[in-house]
């Protein structure tokens, strides 16, 4: 997995550090002369760039703190004994004073607006869930939190979410076992939204759960890539026709479009190449898309307008993009 990106992020000091669960440290990032940062929405993540021994690393990570404080952004990072060395870096070498660069902010998993809304959160899938429960909170919905993890100890920022009473379920596995999701999603509810973040299996079951309900009722946000039967179909050549460059150029069976599209000398910003982070989404003008990412919904799918170039690929011989 090639995780580098050429372009430049905006150099953030790391202001505060705090442990905020068992192995998950909390960050406030602040500009180093302590100006105002771009405004952020409930759900939204950054692009912080670490620089690994093997170059640049990319990871996503969801905004955690209060969009009302215009000069902190806050994340939080689970450690990940198994991860790719993103975790590790900022675990080990994130301390109080030290510098780091970030893209963004970004938003894929907005808050829509509903007359009540469920969240369901999975151990670190509370960072983008912890603010919308407060704006949720702050536009008077209806709304409750259905809240998941290891061990109580492992679930971060359970002090914020004290205040909010039984509207908020914590269910440590250890005390209660799975989340029960049959309880909570086995009827569909009237202009209900359901918002969930957490590991793959839990976002797998919650999707299943909700096949009965309304089309759009159910946002996610992934960490990883889901494990869908496009990622791994086979692949083909096929021709890509960048409309704005005036390049022709075939994208052979063993590289991406973005991939393709790099060697070409053509700019095109990315991040995760995972098809998970949305930062190559691309206009399609011409030619049907094969989608193959984690993000998009069944309806920009079916759309067939836009494509994250870093995993999809065409489903004839030709795509025209707007590149």
């Amino acid at each position: 997995m090639n995780d580098r990106l050429p372009q430049a992020g905006t150099t953030l000091v790391v202001a505060t550090r705090t442990l905020a669960a068992d192995d998950v440290v909390s960050l406030t990032l602040r500009r180093p002369d302590g100006g105002v940062l771009p405004v952020w929405t409930p759900g939204a993540h950054i692009d912080v760039i670490l620089e690994g021994d093997e170059g640049e690393l990319i990871r996503q990570y969801s905004l955690c703190g209060d969009p009302a404080e215009p000069g902190a952004w806050r994340i939080a990072v689970l450690r990940e004994p198994q991860g790719r060395g993103g975790s590790a870096y900022v675990h080990d070498r994130l301390h109080e004073g030290a510098t780091v660069q970030v893209r963004g902010p970004r938003n894929n998993f907005p808050l829509r607006p509903a007359a009540r809304h469920l969240f369901i959160a999975g151990g670190v899938g509370i960072t983008p869930i912890l603010p919308m429960v407060e704006a949720a909170e702050a536009a008077g919905a209806d709304w409750r939190l259905l809240y998941g993890g290891r061990t109580r100890t492992s679930m971060a920022f359970l002090d914020r979410l004290a205040l909010y009473g039984d509207r908020v379920l914590v269910r440590p596995q250890d005390e209660y076992g799975l989340l029960d999701l049959a309880a909570h999603l086995g009827v569909p509810e009237r202009d209900t939204l359901v918002h969930a973040c957490g590991p793959e299996p839990l976002l797998h079951a919650v999707r299943e759960r909700c096949a009965g309900w309304p089309p759009g009722a159910l946002g996610v946000e992934r960490f990883t890539p889901a494990r869908t039967a496009e990622a791994g179909a086979p692949a083909e050549a096929f021709e890509v026709e960048l409309a704005r460059s005036g390049l022709t150029l075939t994208v052979p069976a063993d590289r991406s479009v973005l991939e393709t599209v790099e060697e070409a000398g053509i700019a095109v910003d990315f991040s995760c190449r995972e098809g998970t982070c949305g930062t190559c989404e691309t206009d399609v003008l011409d030619g049907r898309p094969d989608h193959r990412d984690s993000l998009l919904t069944e309806d920009e799918r079916a759309a067939g307008d836009t494509m994250l170039i870093c995993v999809s690929r065409s489903c004839g011989p030709r795509l025209v993009l707007d590149l």
